[in-house]
This record gives structure tokens, C-alpha cells and sequence, in this order.
């Protein structure tokens, strides 16, 4: 009989000859199968386990014997009473080959498994994190041949893993003999490698057999508010989401405002950057309170933000991106200490990584929208349009792909308008008036139904929220309450008393509760912000189209967080969105956040994205005559010179103008455009 036998993996198919008596998992490393295992072959976690075939294999041409596998040991027999193994299944580490055998590797089992994930978005989610955990038994110190705890930690994770040259902080270090002495020698260590070729470093230190998964953050550090997830580092679930607004807005509603603010206050940069830390810092602590979950147990964090967030995180003064022709300090992704951002509360020694900035304008936001649309892997031609305070734009295919930003302001967060607040439970996000009584109903956040239902109820309305605002100032052109240089007209132009003089304009009553509740109107500021936005967001998307030189998209993808609760149809109304049919107008939620928890997942996708921000031009709106000439137009709703023909085809858009001054005290007045 020979000495070796043949084995054979499924699904990966690889196969190779070994000596008898090898374990599965031995077996499994030294032919590059992807098995886990994080007790490192010592039966305690289970992540080993296999199906072993039996029988006739005529594809693989073996047949496989009662006895190819050593008989089930008593390391697998106390699992399987205390804790249960599936019918066939067998421990890795502890069975050993004896014969020809065909082994599958089930998906629980794999390491760098796929999951879909439904929550965030519909994709297959490719686990290859950065951070492992590794259980380890390291030796005990002695008199004769005296050795760093830390030393003989490195050489155990050496033997028994096979992680050469590793590294440790002082954070990490300062814990080292604690959790080994409580452990009785025995630890778990969160190893991370960031897959650059640099030394793989000790980034937490747990006593025993860490049973919990290890985790990660997603944040996604937009210029009015801050979004992210906490991840199971396992599978990629969220296991909690959560945001805040940018403290920073203090100093500036935009970018440019921040920036001119360092300009003229030495040390602001300084002020503005110990703001966003901290509010990095409470963001990771209630992620982790909302989860249940140890902070010590979050092992490295991904970051995506515009340029301008992105200098001020890091502490560098942003000014250079204020001035042609806009300059980064860098571009490159970093791989840098968590701590250094503010993340000082997660685990000691927990790693961040920063995506690519594309360019000057456009960020590593923009290139996590890029990492999770992919337009480069598609022939039709994608417009994807992620919206926030500084809205980013990506038009490509799978010939070239086109990036720019535009400053939209915060008026789709809710922030510059009257009644405005943050996506929160109360704030209005839907609406509908009827084209005939001009009467308003609406939905709020945490409630279900719709205002004119009794099951509404009597909730706490307290303002409107970005998608709020859109769909009012859309509904509103629909009804003939605004015209089409966006003009609100009086309430004997329009047929409604919920059309209210304020001055020299008008308002129009959505909701009144005064004067024990909120008063929600929109009144003709909040239009002209929403036409100031919506404009720059169409200019930059037209900008595009002319460098590409087309003038349709074959799809419309909105992103952002608004993306997900607008319909295509308000979006089209308004003139956000060049015209296309409606079928090919979707939404990709927060695209952004999307991108950072593939990163975060994935050090495959870490090198993909910082491969493809190279092939991605960048066009700069800012230098651009052409923008100037768009924003113009763009200020009609839906357009001043574009036509909209699939527009047409769903909505007629009333003839209605308010411009010649109405009567009474708040008629209209003559306005220009632009």
C-alpha cells in the first residue's frame, strides 16, 4: 500500500497527494484549500468541519472507503455531546487521512466565504478580512532560557499558525502578560495583515478561547453627517447601524465654508479636527452599545470621506484643496492606528484603513461608490449619483469611466430649509398633494401610515427631512403651486388658503399645529435652496455626459442616503436627474457605506478599488465654463432647454407662471434665473 493518499476538496476542486495519517486540516494548508480553523487543530472551535464522501466518485475518478478517515476520536465524540455535530460531519483537525478520500468543505466552514447580504443592499459579499483571530498555546517563561512573553507569543503564533515577523504597539503590548497569565498561557490573538506585504501585527490580545467573532466598523464621513456599521468580521452582517451629525458643521454648512474658515482663524483646522474624532469616538460606542458587543472586540475600522473631511480627520490642513488647482497632501489609501482617528476606545491596537481619494474634488467616498456600483465591469452606460452636501458623479462603462463632485450644499439633508431636520422619527419623509384641492398628506419616520388615516394616530410630527423636501417641492410643480422658475403663487393664483403671504413671497402649509406644535411650511427660501442643489447636481451629471459626448444614460442610479427613499419620478420632476425612463432610474441606498463594508470585508477589494481609481478621469467642475452654462438651465424645474420626453410620458407638468407679481400683499415678483 502506498504511502500517501489522494484528496480531493470540494467545492474548490483541489486535490493533491499526502502522506497517510495527515489531519484534514494540515492537509487542507498545505494544498491552499480555504478551511478554517481559529483553536489552530485543538477540536475546541469547530470551524474545521467537513463532509466526507463515500463511495464512487466517477468525475474524480476514486473511490472512496468506509475507512479513508481515521474512526471519530474522543475529541470529536465530548463536541458532538456537548455541543452536536451534523450527521457525517467530522472535525478537520481531528480526522486523519488514511485512504483516497473526497472531503466538502461547507460553506460555515470556509474562511473566505460569500454571504449576501439583503439588508444594505443585494450583493454577494466576498469575506476576506484583514483581522483573524488566532488561539494559540504559548510557552511559559523559565529561569534557564529567559525570553519575552511577547517573543514566545510570536513564535507560537510562528509554529502553530504560520505568521511570521510579527509586530505589536505599546497599546497592545501594555495588556500582553495579563491576558496570557489569565488565560493559563492560552490566548486568542487578533492578528492583522493588510495584505501590502508589511509585517502582520498583534492588534488585541483575549485570555482563552474567544468565543465572540471579531469586529469591524464601516463609516461613511460625509460633511453633514456621519454614518456607519458595526460588522461581524465572520460573515459581514451589520450588526448595528447609526449616525450622527458632523459636529464641523458648526464652522461651515459646505466645504468651502470650513475651509475659508481655516483661511481666517489660525488653528481652526486644529478645532475642526478634534471635533470629528470625538464624534468618531461616540459613533464606535453606541455602534457597540446598540450591538451588545465589547468594544475590545472591534479590531479595525474603514473609512470613505471627501476630500476636505478626509485632510482635517487625518489633522492636515485643508487649505491647498480651497485654491486651484486643488492639491491633496495624499491620495494613497492608508493603513494607519485606529487611535490616531479618534477610534481609541475599540480594541488597543485596532487598525484603520482609508480608501484612495480619486482626486482633489473627488474622495474616497466617490471611490467606495465606485467599489460598490462597478461600472467599469458593465457595457450599458451607468450615471451614478451619490447625493450629500458635496454631491459626488460617476458616468461609465466598461470603456471609461468619468468622476466628478458638485457642491449641492446641505439642502438634501434637511439642513437650509425652514422646517428641516434630520432623517429621525417624526420628521416627514413622504408626501402627496392632490393636483385638484392642492391638499397635502403625508408620512413620517416610525410611522406607517398616512396622515389622512385615522390608524395615523396623533405621532409628534417635528419637522422635514431631506427626502421630505424633495417630494414637497416636486408634488408642489405637479399641482401648479409652483411654476416652473419655482415661484410658489398666491392662494387665489393657486386655489388654495394653505398658500400663505410672507412678505413680498409665499409659503405653502403642509402641516400647522401652532401654537402647541410645529408649523411645517415651505416657504419660497426652501425652494430656491432645493433649486440651488438640484441645478449643481444636474450641471455635474451634463458635464459628464459632455466629456463622454452623449446625451442619454442607458441607467440612473441613485445613491446616498436620501437615495433609497426618493422616488425616480420626484427626482425627474425636480430636474435632479437627466431624463430617462423610469424603469431605469434605481436606488443603491448609501453606496458609500456599501463600498467601506466591502473594504472592510475584503482585502481583495482594498486592492481592486486602489487599482481602479487610476483608471477613473476626473473632470473639475469648478474650472468648467460648461458647469456655469448647465447650473443656469438647470435652475427651471424641471429644465429650461432640456427636453424630458420620458418625463412627458407620466406627468404633465401644469403651464402655470407666477412671475408677472399676483394680487394681493404677497404676489409674486419678477425673478431671473441663475
Amino acid at each position: 500500500m502506498a504511502d500517501d493518499a489522494l484528496v480531493i476538496f470540494t467545492p474548490s476542486g483541489k486535490r493533491g497527494r499526502v502522506a497517510r495519517g495527515t489531519s484534514v486540516l494540515q492537509a487542507a494548508r498545505q494544498l491552499g484549500v480555504d478551511l478554517d480553523s481559529v483553536c489552530g487543530g485543538r477540536g475546541i472551535c469547530s470551524k474545521c468541519q467537513v463532509q466526507p464522501g463515500l463511495g464512487e466518485f466517477p468525475k474524480h475518478g476514486v473511490t472512496v472507503a468506509p475507512d479513508a478517515l481515521s474512526p471519530i476520536n474522543a475529541v470529536e465524540e465530548r463536541y458532538d455531546r456537548v455541543r452536536g455535530l451534523k450527521p457525517g460531519r467530522r472535525l478537520g483537525c481531528q480526522a486523519c487521512i488514511q485512504g483516497d478520500v473526497v472531503l466538502d468543505v461547507p460553506p460555515e466552514s470556509q474562511v473566505h466565504r460569500q454571504v449576501i447580504r439583503k439588508s444594505a443592499s443585494e450583493r454577494v459579499m466576498v469575506m476576506d478580512p484583514a483581522s483573524r483571530a488566532c488561539f494559540v498555546d504559548v510557552t511559559q517563561p523559565d529561569m534557564h532560557e529567559p525570553s519575552g512573553d511577547f517573543q514566545r507569543l510570536s513564535e507560537a503564533l510562528e509554529k502553530q499558525w504560520g505568521i511570521k515577523g510579527l509586530q505589536a504597539d505599546l497599546a497592545v503590548l501594555r495588556g500582553l502578560q495579563p491576558a496570557l497569565r489569565k488565560g493559563g498561557w492560552s490566548v486568542t490573538a487578533a492578528v492583522h495583515d493588510d495584505g501590502t506585504g508589511a509585517a502582520p501585527r498583534l492588534v488585541a490580545l483575549y485570555p482563552g478561547l474567544r468565543e465572540a467573532p471579531l469586529y469591524g466598523l464601516a463609516i461613511d464621513l460625509g460633511s453633514t453627517t456621519i454614518a456607519g456599521h458595526l460588522v461581524d468580521l465572520t460573515d459581514g452582517a451589520v450588526l448595528a447601524s447609526s449616525g450622527l451629525m458632523n459636529p464641523q458643521i458648526r464652522f461651515g454648512e459646505d466645504l468651502m465654508s470650513r475651509v475659508s474658515y481655516v483661511m481666517m482663524n489660525p488653528g481652526g483646522d486644529v478645532e475642526m479636527t478634534a471635533a470629528v474624532r470625538a464624534a468618531l469616538a461616540d459613533l464606535a460606542a453606541a455602534l457597540a452599545e446598540e450591538a451588545g458587543v465589547d468594544a475590545a472586540g472591534i479590531t479595525e475600522a474603514c473609512v470613505v470621506c471627501n476630500p476636505v473631511m478626509h485632510h482635517l480627520l487625518l489633522g492636515i490642513d485643508p487649505v491647498e484643496l480651497g485654491q486651484a488647482p486643488f492639491a491633496l497632501a495624499t491620495g494613497a489609501a492608508l493603513n494607519l492606528a485606529a487611535a490616531e482617528i479618534g477610534l481609541g476606545s475599540i480594541a488597543p491596537a485596532a487598525r484603520a484603513y482609508i480608501l484612495p481619494l480619486i482626486a482633489g474634488h473627488v474622495g474616497a467616498d466617490a471611490a467606495a461608490v465606485a467599489l460598490s456600483e462597478a461600472p467599469e465591469t458593465r457595457p450599458d452606460l451607468s450615471l451614478i449619483v451619490d447625493v450629500g452636501t458635496n454631491a459626488e458623479i460617476i458616468l461609465g462603462n466598461n470603456q471609461r469611466v468619468l468622476a466628478c463632485s458638485s457642491p449641492t450644499g446641505p439642502a438634501f439633508e434637511g439642513a437650509q430649509i425652514s422646517s428641516g431636520q434630520r432623517a429621525a422619527p417624526g420628521a416627514i419623509e413622504r408626501i402627496e398633494i392632490d393636483l385638484q384641492t392642492k391638499e397635502p398628506r403625508f408620512r413620517i419616520i416610525g410611522n406607517d401610515h398616512w396622515s389622512d388615516d385615522p390608524a395615523f394616530g396623533t405621532p409628534a410630527i417635528t419637522g422635514i427631512c431631506g427626502s421630505g423636501i424633495i417630494e414637497a417641492v416636486a408634488e408642489m410643480r405637479m399641482a401648479g403651486i409652483v411654476d416652473a422658475s419655482g415661484l410658489i403663487g398666491a392662494a387665489e393664483q393657486v386655489g388654495t388658503p394653505r398658500c400663505v403671504a410672507t412678505g413680498r413671497t409665499h409659503e405653502y402649509v403642509i402641516h400647522d399645529a401652532s401654537p402647541d406644535g410645529p408649523r411645517i411650511t415651505v416657504t419660497q427660501g426652501d425652494i430656491r435652496a432645493i433649486q440651488l442643489a438640484k441645478s449643481a447636481l444636474y450641471a455635474g451629471a451634463r458635464l459628464l455626459m459632455d466629456e463622454m459626448g452623449v446625451d442619454r444614460v442607458d441607467r440612473v442610479v441613485l445613491a446616498g442616503a436620501f437615495g433609497a427613499h426618493i422616488s425616480p419620478k420626484h427626482a425627474m420632476v425636480l430636474g435632479m436627474i437627466p431624463d430617462a425612463p423610469l424603469s431605469a432610474v434605481t436606488s443603491a441606498g448609501n453606496a458609500a457605506g456599501t463600498g467601506a463594508r466591502m473594504a472592510l470585508c475584503s482585502v481583495t477589494a482594498r486592492r481592486a478599488i486602489e487599482a481602479q481609481v487610476h483608471n477613473i478621469h476626473k473632470v473639475e467642475t469648478a474650472i468648467e465654463p460648461r458647469f456655469q452654462e448647465h447650473f443656469v438651465a438647470a435652475n427651471a424645474l424641471p429644465h429650461a432647454t432640456d427636453p424630458f420626453p420620458e418625463l412627458a410620458k407620466i406627468v404633465t407638468l401644469p403651464d402655470v407662471s407666477f412671475n408677472t407679481g399676483g394680487s394681493g400683499e404677497g404676489g409674486g415678483r419678477r425673478r431671473r434665473r441663475g
